[in-house]
């Protein structure tokens, strides 16, 4: 049995070298994870792969595909032939061969997914640029190839020094080493030729390695670097997209978009890939559509297109010969008109198909329990304030005025005739004061 300690050790290696399901068991099930043999798709590194043939037995004749795929630095996958028929697994780390030299990558798909990967990239296997797999990376290979990998940030941000001194038009974006520690890849972008033979002299003197020099696009570079789009998610090139389609502003116009540049155009300055994913669904729905270069012909008049709502089922026609008002016509109502054009009939007018016309049948609104009132509750209030300053006593009864007509005059609440009392009493106080004071002295 294994101890907890040496399973403890052996998950902590598997963790410092990358290593996939063969690095704690021998028949190829993790013991951790228990994922069957697919522990790549634990979604902490780019452009994890999901192996779905990886639980099913191939048949008793058949022979097992000898191509590997493996991964390197910012999602780049290449091809390698498994020469010595190594035993590798989703996420082993291996030596392969370079350019010269051996590189360092890791295991990203195996078996006959890779057959279909290569048919979609257009390599084939008999082809003599196949390069092949070595062996599995042991701990010196692991320890070189993180060295390099420690260069890598210094000797770009140094080769950008450098061709800022050279005055060339170009920019680096990113530096890549090969696992032996012999190689550097540096990737650049710029709008027209560079000649950079002199460049090439200074970084190899500089860095006393091999350079060599590869020009991406500016696609390239925005999933190198990443970033947030503007649908508030990391962009599709630097998490899941392998490759890139060619997108035009069709496009945009199959789906009804404003040909605004702005709008259109990502982080990378080119148009956005996500209007290619449900370009096909669009498509498919336009087909139930008829030719909009068609007018309408009616008694009224021509009716030109303006614009459509695909999924609605709307079309916008506009009537010059009634001040250019523009009427929404259902699908099936466009599709009635032009059958009765093309047997030389016409409808009296199109305001008879307006599919936004309000229905003639209004209802009533009656105001139920009030709510059309803003001040409902302050009145409520306010009388409630009144019952409650109400005297509790009982009123006294006023005098009645000569030459009235008998009736009982209102009768005044206490605090009222006290509150006048006591008015009545301090003006004549302050007359009396007012007296005194205008006397002569003697």
């Amino acid at each position: 049995m294994v101890s907890l300690r040496e399973t403890a050790k052996c998950g902590e290696i598997k963790r410092t070298l990358n290593m996939g399901c063969g690095s704690c068991s021998s028949s190829g099930i993790p013991k951790g994870c228990r994922n069957n043999g697919s522990c790549g798709v634990d979604g902490c590194e780019k452009h994890t792969v999901f192996d779905w043939l990886s639980d099913m037995e191939q048949a008793g004749a058949a022979i097992p595909f000898d191509f590997v795929e493996v991964r390197f630095k910012n999602g780049r996958k290449e091809y390698y032939k498994n020469v010595n028929n190594i035993r590798v697994y989703m996420g082993d780390v291996v030596a392969v061969e370079g350019s010269p030299g051996h590189d360092i990558g890791a295991v990203s798909l195996s078996g006959e997914l890779v057959r279909l990967q290569m048919n979609k990239r257009r390599l084939r296997p008999e082809s003599p640029d196949v390069r092949k797999l070595f062996r599995k990376a042991n701990q010196r290979d692991v320890d070189i190839w993180r060295k390099a990998q420690e260069r890598e940030h210094g000797s770009m941000v140094r080769g950008r020094e450098i061709i800022k001194e050279l005055n060339l038009n170009m920019k680096l974006s990113d530096v890549e080493f090969q696992g032996d520690n012999a190689k550097a890849t540096f990737y650049y972008i710029a709008d027209e030729r560079v000649d950079f033979r002199e460049l090439i002299k200074v970084l190899a003197g500089e860095f006393k390695i091999r350079v060599e020099m590869r020009q991406i696009g500016t696609r390239q570079e925005a999933g190198k670097i990443g970033g947030i789009g503007s649908c508030g998610r990391e962009l599709c090139c630097s998490t899941w997209l392998t490759d890139f389609r060619s997108v035009n502003t069709a496009a945009a116009r199959y789906q009804q978009l404003s040909l605004n540049p702005t709008k259109l155009a990502g982080q990378c300055g080119k148009l956005k890939c996500c209007l290619n994913y449900e370009l096909d669904t669009y498509l498919d729905a336009l087909k139930n559509f008829p030719d909009t270069n068609k007018n309408l012909e009616t008694k009224a008049g021509k009716a030109y297109f303006q614009k459509m709502d695909i999924f609605k089922e709307l079309l916008w026609y506009a009537l010059p010969d009634q001040g250019n008002e523009w009427l929404a016509v259902k699908l099936e109502d466009v599709k009635r008109i032009m059958a009765m054009n093309e047997k030389g009939e016409k409808p009296e007018s199109l305001s008879d198909f307006n599919a936004l016309k309000p229905s003639e049948e209004s209802v009533a609104y009656e105001n139920v329990v009030g709510q059309d009132e803003l001040t409902r509750f302050d009145s409520q209030n306010k009388g409630r304030r009144k019952g409650r300053r109400k005297p509790s006593g009982p009123r006294k009864p006023q005098a009645k005025k000569q030459g009235g007509s008998g009736e009982k005059p209102a009768e005044k609440n206490k605090p009222t005739e006290n509150r006048n009392r006591n008015r009545n009493r301090n003006r004549n106080n302050r007359r009396k004061s007012n007296n005194n004071n205008d006397k002569p002295t003697s």
